[in-house]
């Protein structure tokens, strides 16, 4: 019937009556700039029968978001096209994919040329393992990040410093996962920057020459460098090093009484002198280069890479020598300075730079205790001595505690009936690894170390109980004296007085039974503690000798004021005795040694001559007045056993 008035009308294929349609939900992924993919959902109404969707499910916010990631990604392009720092994308195989503007103008080439080349040809990453293994590392995916600094040809024909970097590329797609982001830096300036600070840094400011850390880090490099050795060519087509070192003589007082002003620019012109000297000898011996250093203070250095020999180093040296005695002209001022020198010239092979100072060190002491203003040759055998001394002296105080030491006797015997009267105590080291040696191989390493006042006391206390011993075993015959040697250190480093005193109360030894020597140098010029001590001793009844008198100062004066007893005159006026072994004997020695044995008597002392080696000799210093006699005539020092063998016994002289 018309007018029948209809409720809403269905949806097409959608039965009246029927229930509501249902609701799906539908996903749609959408790539984003990072993370993970975003997830769109759609709400959207279908019928059973899927006969219609709304337009809001055309319309909804996916395909908004799709285009805000396209106008993105072609703004990400542009800025990558555009920026000023050199990029581009590189893949797995380390081709370029894509680079921009900037990188194209660095390499000299178009961007869209440069797309398919190696990025290492390019930017010369192969040139050494390191650098070749790490890049390959980013590529594979195995490093987070690579860089290395390069020195790149610009187009223009300079030179420049870049700094590249690789670092792994995120992406949407597989493809692009595996890509690498190139970058290269400019870094010239900051480059030029450290070399100016390094320049700085590595050289004197006072004489431009480099300084001590430069000198080291180029010797260290010129021996780790591996030396040039075939055995089928000569030793001398080896590679070798030579070093010059030097040092001002007397540039201290230049400094002190002129002023460091002064100095500084004394200083620089020997700089210019030895860089002069230095490049002469290049021009004369082809070879490696030479490096003047200035090591500090006054103390310089010229390193010969690769020399010809030991020749070309003395050479140099004399020609430094000759250079630095001409008179220097610093405004107004003349001044002539020295220097000493040491040289060292070696095989390279096995050297280490420590080795190498050490070595010129030792000559360049050497030069100077022989004189100075001179150059020395390190020579290995004096080295090895003197290596020696010092094993000596890091061993000495302890081997005093082991008890490596032992002490021998030498007969001091009467020069009228040939009976012994006493005998000297000479001390002897049992070492381990050098034997036996005598007292001159130790004892002034000793006085210098200041272990001499302990092995002194040990040798006084040893010798006095050996004394004693004899008496005891003895007692029919007149006891023997003991003469023990004593440092004048041990004078002044120890209460002298007090040990002697403990010692002989220890051992119950008369004092008159101890001789206590001191060489002449030691005794003349004594005052003070010395002079106190000596008089204590004195005082207290030892017996004081002057050992090798007339060698020294021989200053009568002080005979007269020094608590003395005797006299041991020394062994050079004695060899001037000798008739037998055809020596012709000297008037002069003498006539010195009558006046000095008249002398002695006069002044109330006793005169022992040393190394009497002969029977015209000890009958000669008889008839002159001599008292004792010392030397190989009569016995060498010997073991304590032997000397109890000749207590009591008949005269020994030969």
């Amino acid at each position: 019937m018309s007018g029948t008035s209809e409720g809403p009308r269905a949806s097409a294929g959608t039965a009246p009556g029927a229930p509501a349609p249902a609701v799906t939900e539908r996903h749609t992924t959408v790539p984003a700039e990072s993370g993970p993919a975003r997830t769109a959902s759609t709400r959207t109404a279908s019928t059973r029968t899927g006969s219609a969707r709304t337009d809001s499910a055309r319309t909804g916010p996916g395909a908004g978001d799709a285009g805000s990631i396209a106008s993105e990604l072609r703004d990400y392009r542009a800025a990558f096209n555009a920026a000023t720092l050199p990029m581009g994308v590189v893949d797995g195989r380390g081709q370029i994919v894509r680079a921009n503007e900037a990188l194209g103008g660095l390499l000299g080439a178009p961007a869209a040329v440069l797309a398919g080349r190696q990025a290492y040809e390019l930017l010369d990453l192969a040139t050494d393992d390191r650098t070749w293994h790490a890049y390959r590392e980013v590529l594979l995916g195995r490093r987070s990040r690579f860089r290395c600094t390069r020195r790149l040809k610009h187009p223009d024909g300079r030179s420049l410093w870049a700094e590249i970097t690789v670092v792994p590329m995120t992406g949407a797609s597989a493809a692009e996962s595996a890509r690498v982001l190139l970058t290269v830096a400019d870094v010239s300036d900051r480059r030029e920057l450290q070399e100016r600070l390094r320049h700085l840094q590595m050289h004197d400011p006072v004489t431009r020459l480099p300084n001590r850390t430069l000198f080291f880090e180029r010797l260290a490099s010129t021996l780790e460098t591996p030396p040039y050795q075939d055995d089928s060519l000569p030793p001398r087509q080896h590679t070798r090093i030579g070093l010059c070192y030097l040092d001002l003589d007397g540039f201290k007082a230049i400094n002190d009484t002129l002023g460091h002003r002064t100095g500084d620019r004394l200083l620089a012109a020997v700089a210019a002198r030895l860089t002069d000297c230095a490049e002469n000898d290049a021009s004369r011996n082809a070879g490696g280069n030479r490096l003047v250093a200035r090591l500090g203070g006054d103390e310089f250095a010229i390193l010969v890479e690769d020399s010809a020999g030991t020749q070309e180093l003395t050479d140099l040296a004399r020609s430094v020598l000759a250079a630095l005695q001409q008179p220097f002209d610093l405004a107004g001022q003349r001044l002539s300075v020295s220097a000493s020198i040491g040289v060292v010239e070696r095989i390279a092979a096995g050297t280490s730079p420590t080795g190498l100072m050490q070595a010129a060190d030792t000559t360049l002491y050497w030069a100077k205790a022989d004189g100075r203003a001179r150059w020395t040759l390190f020579d290995p055998e004096r080295n090895a001595h003197r290596m020696t001394r010092q094993s000596l002296s890091s061993t000495l105080r302890p081997a005093v505690e082991r008890g490596e030491f032992t002490l021998e006797y030498q007969p001091l015997v009467g020069m009228a009936d040939g009976v012994l009267r006493g005998v000297e105590a000479l001390v002897r080291w049992n070492h381990p690894q050098f034997g036996v040696l005598p007292p001159n191989r130790f004892v002034q390493i000793a006085e210098e170390d200041g272990s001499i006042v302990q092995l002194g006391r040990w040798v006084l206390r040893t010798a006095c109980r050996q004394a004693r011993r004899w008496q005891l075993d003895h007692p029919d015959e007149p006891p023997l004296f003991i003469s023990v040697n004593v440092a004048v250190r041990q004078v002044w480093d120890s209460d002298l007085v007090a040990d002697v005193a403990q010692i002989l109360a220890e051992t119950e030894l008369a004092p008159g039974l101890l001789q206590l020597e001191l060489t002449e140098s030691a005794v003349m010029g004594s005052g003070g503690r010395p002079l106190r001590a000596l008089q204590a001793l004195s005082d207290m009844g030892v017996r004081i000798a002057i050992d090798d008198f007339g060698t020294g100062y021989s200053n009568l004066a002080y005979l007269s004021r020094l608590p003395v007893s005797v006299l041991k005159l020394d062994g050079a006026f004695v060899k001037g005795f000798r008739y037998e072994d055809g020596t012709h004997p000297s008037p002069a020695d003498e006539t010195i040694v009558e006046a000095m044995v008249q002398l002695a008597h006069r002044l109330g002392l006793t005169v022992t001559a040393e190394c009497v080696e002969t029977a015209g000799q000890a009958e000669r210093l008889r008839r002159i007045g001599c008292d004792t006699g010392q030397g190989w005539l009569y016995s060498r020092a010997v073991a304590p056993e032997q000397i109890a063998g000749l207590i009591g016994s008949r005269p020994l002289e030969g």
